[in-house]
């Protein structure tokens, strides 16, 4: 994964952004010794921004597609309510559950409700209630389909958020799937009159998408 700033300066602003808490360092160094493709889970900087984007939308149902070992839903599910729920869905047996055992070690934890299976699937089942947030992590190929299938279950000034949407660099010109399927994603958003958007390059590019 290319970062988007030297690496110097992306010390310097981890540096610079509250601390997640030992949790959340224990499971970082968990999934760096034990699970393979760690560099797959946001660390300090993506992980808070996404906690204050949920506060700052007063978000009490939040969607994530793409638990990976659950770093991104403790962050949120921290944002939300007592009465609060985060949905995160995933394929991965493996990875999920080194999630479920940290989500286990929360007092956020009751909050997340964790499905496995196809997540278009998924999303086909659940309850009509919208969202008032949505992050996707999850199959970079299906980014354009993820998009179309949420953006209806948000609410009025819902915030749907997207990582790796610059993905290394190659989104300038695309020739894998994934990459095709990002660049895809990022030109529906742009052209997209139902939402507010703007990409960031924090990390390898996070989209941020308001509904109208």
């Amino acid at each position: 994964m290319k970062l988007f700033v030297p690496e110097d300066i992306e010390s310097y602003a981890r540096d610079h952004t509250r601390s997640r808490g030992p949790l959340f360092d224990e499971l970082r160094e968990y999934t760096y010794r034990h699970v393979p493709s760690p560099q797959m889970q946001v660390g300090r900087i993506e992980g808070t921004l996404l906690m204050l984007l949920a506060k700052l939308v007063g978000a009490r149902r939040i969607l994530e597609l793409g638990t990976f070992t659950g770093y991104s839903a403790l962050c949120m599910a921290e944002a939300l309510p007592d009465d609060g729920e985060l949905i995160t869905c995933d394929v991965s047996e493996e990875f999920t559950k080194v999630a479920r055992s940290f989500f286990g070690k929360s007092p956020h934890g009751k909050k997340i409700r964790l499905m496995l299976g196809d997540a278009l699937t998924t999303l086909q089942h659940l309850e009509a209630t919208p969202f008032d947030m949505a992050f996707v992590d999850a199959d970079k190929v299906r980014y354009p389909d993820y998009y179309e299938a949420i953006i209806p279950r948000l609410r009025p000034g819902g915030l749907f958020v997207a990582d790796n949407t610059l993905w290394s660099g190659d989104v300038l010109a695309p020739k894998s799937e994934d990459a095709r399927g990002i660049a895809a994603f990022n030109d529906r958003v742009q052209n997209d009159e139902r939402v507010e958007n703007v990409l960031l390059t924090v990390r390898d590019g996070v989209m941020l998408a308001r509904k109208r």
